[in-house]
């Protein structure tokens, strides 16, 4: 089905059995700088899952360069633990790859003993929030060996291949930039200079390892940031590595502190692969594309158009490691599907905790979550078909027991279809496609449209009943509130009301940022429109921007806290604020709504008493649990759990993983 993706490919002299990459990821989950269990599991699960290369990563050179945030193989000592894991993925089939990390200005001095950090140039970095130290030509000698004296150590515990990570803004990144690189001797100024650092540690490298041994690096094809490199530039830089010694490309794209998102759902899928392609245009190496490449198929065109040789599956594999052998199976409907929520992998690691995945509760967990086939198979009733209702009914089915899931609704989804209906959210439907594969593929009886009372439990005589009733929403105690011309959040997600010019919403939560971006995007010209008139210059790019941003509402958004967005994960925050922005989406915050009549709203700002005037106001002020059988069940003996919304209104994340958790500790 996918011929090429499971088609042999050779780095250096070194054959990889697919064109699939597990790329180095900061996962977070060791806090003493050295592997451990945790680690080991997760890695081979993705050798497991049948990945041609598993990359250990990132693994810091010095203690300047990553502190404790992963582990290191700056020493001897070190060896040892990384050949046992090297070993566990090679036992699998997979190559066993190790990038080597300095993170430079981006290192957090919390995270080296609030020591100052090391840059090419003395600079404010707003991503660390801290002064860097210019290194000296010392310093520069000093990180360069470390960077091959831990290649070294890599090769003698067994590693297939190194990777130098040259991309998202890291140290060898600041040395190539001439935005971040200020230096005025040898290391600093021309292209020549700049490039130099990372090219002698290549020379260096392919010097002391021998001709055979493969050397990758990870590129950013584009820094996305404005007086830095562009994917001009990086052909150049590509042409030197290949020169220097390197044997394989991996092209991504942007900084972490680059203003183009890279990760969200907003990403095009493979709408970074167009970096690699110039990349394989310029060089006669394999070269490896990155970023939003989820099914299969893509994958398996973006080879066969040419325009990289391998895929990396970062997030894709932390969704479902088995991702590689069910695409091989002819099985990709199976997939756990990554949605680019960033919930449990980027938010989490931006709080400087271990990474998790939102659809996947195994990922991080697998030596100690497992679904195992049950002895004493149960009958299961499972109340709701909300993520936390599907996740549960999927793996009770999965271990074995006889599974039926009742929902009062016409569909499955629950939360899920209103989450997925603000722009660039669909994504979250694919998780929806993905269960109601599941359902079928476990023999999961669902009951649709059906309003499950207590007598019918009773009736049923199930040994063991889920309840995952969700939440309802709440209505804010403000006169007017049910006027005609309101509605709640929900509502508008669910049915696109008509709604006049001026629109104001009550709630500058997640939901109300959201929905605002529904319908401040109302009357914008589409992607593929804009596609059409760029084509045959039909508008000036000028006006053909503005178009983009402008549609036929005007959204004002109130929110009685200081700042917006509270509760918007803080890796796709900034993104929504700026897309609101663009669209002129008004918000005035630490605002009180006080009444509605009519059309007119009344608010207290800074103690001053305000109105306006609105066709339509809508609120999203919450939402709170819906118990009703879960209280009726407290007061029978019939064993069961509340799981989701139903415990409280939470993250979908929350709810997938509790469901998860309520399976494998009561069935």
């Amino acid at each position: 089905m996918f011929e090429t993706l499971f088609s042999p490919i050779k780095i250096n002299k070194t054959e990889i059995k697919n064109r699939i990459v597990y790329p180095s990821m900061g996962v977070w989950y060791s806090m003493d700088g050295k592997l451990n269990n945790r680690y080991v599991n997760y890695y081979v699960e993705r050798a497991k899952g049948g990945a041609g290369i598993v990359t250990v990563g990132p693994v810091g050179i010095g203690e300047m360069g990553l502190g404790l945030a992963g582990p290191s193989i700056n020493s001897d000592e070190a060896i040892p633990s990384f050949a046992e894991l090297a070993k566990a993925i090679q036992n699998y089939g997979a190559k066993a790859w190790i990038q080597l990390f300095h993170g430079g200005a981006y290192v957090k001095p919390i995270q080296i003993m609030n020591q100052q950090p090391i840059a090419p140039t003395s600079i404010f970095s707003v991503f660390s929030g801290s002064q860097t130290k210019e290194m000296t030509l010392e310093d520069i000698k000093n990180v360069q060996e470390a960077f091959v004296r831990c290649a070294e150590r890599a090769k003698q515990a067994g590693f297939d291949g190194v990777e130098i990570i040259a991309s998202a803004g890291y140290l060898i990144c600041q040395f190539l930039s001439p935005l971040r690189n200020q230096r005025t001797d040898e290391y600093g100024g021309s292209f020549e200079n700049r490039i130099r650092f990372v090219r002698e540690i290549i020379e260096q490298m392919r010097q002391r390892l021998g001709p055979d041994y493969p050397i990758t690096i990870r590129i950013a094809g584009n820094d996305y940031v404005p007086g830095s490199n562009t994917d001009i530039e990086t052909q150049e830089f590509a042409k030197v590595y290949e020169k220097a010694g390197v044997d394989a490309i991996s092209v991504t794209g942007g900084w972490h502190e680059s203003h183009v998102p890279q990760l969200t759902m907003e990403v095009p899928r493979g709408g970074f692969a167009y970096l690699a392609q110039i990349i394989k245009n310029t060089v006669s190496i394999p070269v490896i594309a990155s970023n939003r490449i989820p099914e299969p198929a893509m994958a398996e065109r973006l080879l066969r158009d040419g325009c990289a040789d391998m895929v990396n599956l970062g997030r894709v594999l932390l969704a479902d490691p088995y991702w590689p052998a069910k695409a091989e199976a002819g099985r990709p409907e199976q997939i756990i599907p990554c949605v680019a929520c960033l919930q449990g992998c980027m938010d989490e690691l931006f709080q400087l905790r271990p990474v998790k995945c939102m659809v996947n509760p195994r990922s991080g967990f697998e030596g100690e979550r497992k679904i195992n086939k049950s002895s004493v198979p149960k009958k299961v009733m499972v109340i709701g078909a909300g993520p936390a209702g599907l996740e549960a009914a999927c793996r009770a089915a999965e271990a074995g027991h006889q599974v039926e899931l009742y929902e009062k609704a016409d569909h499955i989804g629950g939360q899920l279809r209103i989450a997925g209906t603000p722009p660039h959210k669909q994504e979250l439907w694919e998780l929806i496609r993905y269960y109601r594969e599941m359902l079928k593929v476990h023999g999961v009886k669902v009951f649709l449209n059906t309003e499950v009372h207590l007598e019918m439990i009773k009736n049923n005589q199930p040994d063991y009943v889920i309840a995952a009733e969700g939440a309802e929403i709440i209505v804010p105690p403000i006169e007017g509130i049910d006027g005609d011309n309101v509605f709640s959040a929900w509502e508008v997600l669910k049915n696109n009301p008509q709604l006049g010019r001026k629109v104001a919403i009550i709630g500058g939560g997640s939901v109300g940022l959201e929905t605002a971006h529904f319908i401040a995007e109302k009357g914008t010209i589409s992607p593929e429109t804009l596609y059409f008139l760029f084509k045959h210059d039909a508008q000036t790019p000028e006006r053909l921007r503005e178009l983009l941003f402008k549609g036929n509402k005007e959204v004002t958004v109130f929110e009685l806290m200081p700042k917006a967005g509270k509760d918007v994960g803080k890796s796709t925050k900034w993104e929504l604020l700026q897309s609101l922005a663009k669209l002129g989406v008004n918000i005035i915050t630490s605002a009180k709504v006080l009444t509605i009549k009519d059309n007119t709203l009344t608010f207290e700002k800074d103690g001053a008493i305000q109105t306006a005037r609105f066709d339509n106001i809508i609120y999203a002020t919450g939402s709170k649990s819906v118990r009703t059988l879960a209280d009726q069940l407290a007061t029978t003996r019939i064993p069961f759990s509340v799981i989701g919304d139903s415990v409280r209104p939470a993250k979908i994340m929350d709810a997938i993983h509790e469901a998860y958790l309520a399976v494998i500790e009561n069935l």
